[in-house]
């Protein structure tokens, strides 16, 4: 019974392959390739009319293909963004006139009636009454370089921002004095003091009460790391410190004169 199957199996096949080498292959029907389709000079010349390399598109023609983005005027200044493409997620360190650092997520408000709606790689989007505003990064002065002797742990992180003003690092070690700060009994950072007449301690961002949690994105976890605190200050340097301000962590970038 084997044996007929598998003879029955080899004639089946062996038609089969008989039949696909007799049988012409061609086409059903009256078939024709597709030619090309050529816009007609009319509509093509119309269509160029409307098309506008240079982005000199008419104002009202832009707002009737969409909202129209112009540049902020709030005095508002964007100091670093960090943002992930695959997610669409990210935050954004955002000063307002004051000076005062913040982190902000996209939908949470920047400031009353403002809202942080996208972010790009250079600028954040702000939603202010429906319109979409603008927000750059400021590139108008060179980034600072950093001196080979920096230790890479006081190196800033890259969505750090800088002071108000520039002080030599001799200023800075004079005005702003560190020490142990203890919560509940335990260490919990290093509490920064005004010295002298306080301007310094000002311009470099601070405020009374703030205490130094982190230095170059490294956690603080002892006292004896005040010394190392002080010594950062070095001339040509920047410092990245985070500090915590009335219950949340602020970012505080301070960078030091040559």
């Amino acid at each position: 019974m084997l044996w007929w199957l598998l003879a029955i199996g080899i004639v089946i096949a062996a038609v089969r392959l008989l039949w696909m080498i007799v049988t012409p292959v061609s086409p059903l029907g009256d078939w024709r390739p597709a030619s090309v389709r050529v816009m007609p000079d009319g509509v093509r010349s119309a269509l160029m009319r409307g098309f506008d390399p240079f982005n000199r598109t008419p104002p009202q023609i832009m707002a009737e293909a969409g909202p129209v983005e112009t540049i902020t005027d709030l005095p508002l200044t964007v100091y670093g963004i960090r943002y992930n493409a695959a997610t669409g997620a990210g935050t954004a360190i955002i000063a307002d006139n004051d000076g005062e650092q913040n982190i902000f997520r996209i939908g949470e408000e920047v400031s009353p009636g403002v809202t942080l709606s996208a972010l790009e790689f250079d600028h954040v989007v702000l939603s202010r009454g429906g319109a979409r505003e603008l927000l750059y990064l400021d590139q108008s002065q060179p980034a600072p370089s950093i001196q080979p002797s920096v230790r890479p742990s006081l190196r800033p992180e890259p969505a750090g921002g800088e002071a108000q003003s520039r002080m030599t690092a001799s200023e800075l070690r004079a005005g702003v004095s560190f020490a142990p700060s203890g919560q509940g009994g335990n260490f919990a950072g290093m509490a920064v003091s005004p010295a002298g007449d306080g301007s310094v301690f000002r311009a470099a961002g601070l405020r009374d009460g703030d205490i130094v949690v982190a230095m170059g994105g490294q956690r603080i976890s002892s006292p004896a790391q005040a010394a190392q605190l002080s010594g950062a200050f070095t001339p040509g340097s920047q410092v990245s410190l985070t500090v915590r301000r009335d219950g949340r962590e602020v970012p505080v970038n301070i960078t030091v004169a040559p």
